[in-house]
């Protein structure tokens, strides 16, 4: 292979230990004429092998390893293989529990920068990176072979793309596009999901797990579900048998499709309220009102998009955390999250303490929950591990 990357001495060892991602300061020299997205080799400043990956000119990560084998072509049959093997996983795991569930998780199932999830009989997917995007048309194609009978649909629209010097992209790849919501199944739950114009993908599959821990709490309490989205968390805790559900969110479209998402699922006449708010501030109001819930849900969307921003970001989950304490009922269950991958599992229940320690409450761990199954986190890989939560009691 004529195009080459050539890895600073001493600074292998991240490769050598599997890790996908080479950093633009670990490069000693780029040998040829790689193109956005095209496969270099990544060789040791000795010559030795190291991996092929994708060349990205215009982001820190300048490349990621799609293999560490030597002689493989990264071709068809690779992301057959790869698509393949992720299927199965999927098919042992989840499978039974819904039919919206997802299908790759990028670095962790061996192909970076993609992420492919599965609603019912659409397929969407996010390509964030550049060499994700250089082999974009089989990749469609792959996808097109393994389910014929499924729309694919496009949604790289974040961000990130900008990183890798790429533009914005959505549309069907292979069917029409989908024009109503989506219905999907979960743990015995239909949920709408719009894969056009929701959230991430459509939704937040990831948080599977600990909406059906939310059942454990919830029978004959008062909950507070706060970023409440489409109410996943109030359905599980309206079809629970909670007393009453208060979902609050910014987007009065998301509380729209709450109000659908309960009428799918025969709870028309539940007590459930939809409070269009921002959640800072309601919590404010809740405190200054003095009310008080038994169950409380944080789950609000990533607030560290980069190291800079860590300090800012852990000053808001410590001040939503504190405010949530404040109107804990005694006994009472704090569910609370963060999907922010640069913020650590340790960092975040420092975080969550110091909250407690602010509002003058003593909460107690009942356990730790992360992303489900689907989202499975690759050994070599620990940023994989982006979601983390904590389910706490009020002591008093």
């Amino acid at each position: 292979m004529s195009d080459r990357i050539v890895i600073k001495s001493g600074r292998e060892k991240s490769l050598r230990r599997r890790h996908p991602w080479v950093f633009s300061g670990a490069i000693a020299k780029v040998q040829g004429k790689p193109t956005l997205g095209s496969t270099v080799e990544v060789v040791s400043d000795k010559g030795e092998f190291l991996g092929l990956a994708a060349y990205s000119p215009h982001s820190q990560i300048r490349a990621r390893v799609w293999s560490f084998t030597q002689g493989e072509s990264i071709d068809r049959e690779f992301f057959l293989r790869r698509i393949r093997s992720a299927q199965a996983l999927r098919d042992t795991l989840v499978r039974q529990q819904t039919n919206a569930y997802r299908l790759v998780a990028g670095e962790s199932d061996g192909l970076p920068g993609i992420t492919i999830d599965c609603y019912d009989q659409v397929i969407v997917c996010q390509l964030l990176t550049a060499g994700a995007v250089y082999h974009q048309e089989t990749l469609f194609a792959v996808l097109q072979e393994l389910y014929p009978d499924r729309v694919i649909y496009e949604r790289s629209d974040v961000d990130v793309r900008k990183k890798e010097g790429l533009k914005l992209s959505t549309g069907a790849r292979f069917g029409d596009a989908p024009i109503a919501p989506i219905v999907i199944e979960e743990n015995g739950l239909k949920l709408a999901v719009d894969v056009v114009t929701g959230h991430k993908t459509g939704y937040y599959l990831d948080q599977r797990d600990a909406r059906k821990a939310i059942q454990t709490y919830a029978k004959g309490k008062r909950m507070l579900n706060c970023f409440a989205y489409t109410g996943g968390f109030g359905l599980y805790a309206t079809a629970a048998g909670a007393s009453e559900v208060v979902n609050v969110d910014v987007s009065q479209q998301a509380l729209d499709t709450s109000v659908e998402n309960l009428a799918l699922n025969g709870f028309e006449g539940a007590n459930v309220q939809h409070v269009k708010a921002d959640v800072f501030e309601q919590l404010r109001h809740y405190v200054e009102q003095g009310e008080m819930f038994d169950v409380i849900v944080l789950d609000p969307p990533k607030f560290v998009d980069s190291k800079a921003s860590l300090n800012r970001a852990c000053r808001g989950y410590k001040d939503i955390n504190r405010l949530a304490a404040k109107i804990l009922a005694p006994g009472g269950v704090l569910l609370t999250f963060s999907c922010s991958g640069l913020l650590s599992a340790d960092l975040f229940q420092k975080v969550v303490a110091d909250a407690c320690l602010d509002a003058n409450r003593d909460l107690q761990i009942v356990a730790w929950t992360q992303q489900a199954a689907d989202h499975p986190v690759h050994i070599h890989y620990p940023e994989g591990w982006y979601l983390k939560g904590l389910i706490l009691r009020a002591m008093d």
